[in-house]
């Protein structure tokens, strides 16, 4: 599903990433690990162009979306994410929050419909849309415990709570893949368990995902793959086995030691 080759990035005279490649296919999940500053936020956020890279390509079902020459909003629309901060919109509930992408994506498409073909009998309103797309996030909000909270703000929520919410609203895109940048690090301990119990739901239902993570045990028990970065590079790779009980690299070696 993705292809990276050659992976540069820099700011200014810092090289964060240094031609890392790494590929992910439909239904994997690839925790990565290593310590702060080694690039791993970095990488996830030149997987979707968040970050543009410096060199190299970023190759997403077929089409290599770090070329300046393609719209890359199209291809986001199949990259959920999630942030450590959670980035919530906190002068609209929590419904509101969830629909916004969804109804500004389906409003634009019935406009480019209407252009088409004015008569055409599937074009719908704004009023169809939103409610269709209303249905769909509360049954979003009903999956996650959290429909009672549906015309809250976020300033109402805890932590824990928001970020599900967060993770709701990227799910409402219907994406092919999840990245996940640190989700639970900003919160406190006691609710670390409930964000990670629906990262563990969509991981057993098959979910492309690729999280950047200090959880572990998380990339213990979810992990197909686990990549070990450190100094802009990948250093070592390999299934949660390996990587946690038999590391090879000296420097992954000395990270797991101070972690575990």
């Amino acid at each position: 599903m993705i292809k990276v080759s050659n992976l540069c990035k820099s700011f200014g005279e810092l090289e964060v990433l240094k031609n890392v490649d790494i590929h992910i296919t439909r239904g994997e999940k690839v925790v990565i690990i290593g310590p702060s500053g080694s690039g791993k936020s970095t990488l996830l956020r030149c997987l979707n162009c968040m970050e543009d890279p410096t060199s190299g390509s970023v190759v997403f079902n077929g089409v290599d979306i770090a070329d300046p020459k393609v719209d890359i909003n199209i291809h986001r629309q199949r990259m959920g994410m999630v942030f450590q901060h959670f980035n919530l919109f906190n002068n609209k509930t929590v419904i509101q929050n969830i629909m916004l992408a969804p109804v500004y994506v389906e409003k634009k498409r019935m406009r480019k419909l209407r252009r088409k073909n004015p008569n055409n009998e599937k074009i719908k309103s704004t009023a169809e849309i939103k409610a269709e797309e209303k249905e769909k996030a509360i049954n979003l909000l009903r999956r996650i415990g959290l429909e009672d909270k549906a015309d809250e703000y976020p300033s109402r929520l805890s932590g824990g709570q928001k970020q599900r919410v967060a993770i709701v609203r990227a799910l409402a895109m219907n994406p092919e893949v999840m990245l996940f940048d640190e989700p639970t690090s900003a919160l406190d301990p006691e609710m670390v368990g409930e964000v990670l119990e629906v990262m563990k739901s969509l991981a057993k239902e098959g979910m492309t995902m690729v999280v950047v993570t200090h959880e572990m045990g998380f990339a213990k028990e979810v992990a197909d793959r686990v990549v070990f970065m450190a100094d802009g590079v990948i250093a070592e790779e390999g299934t949660p086995a390996d990587i946690f009980e038999n590391p090879k690299n000296p420097r992954t070696q000395q990270f797991l030691q101070c972690v575990l």
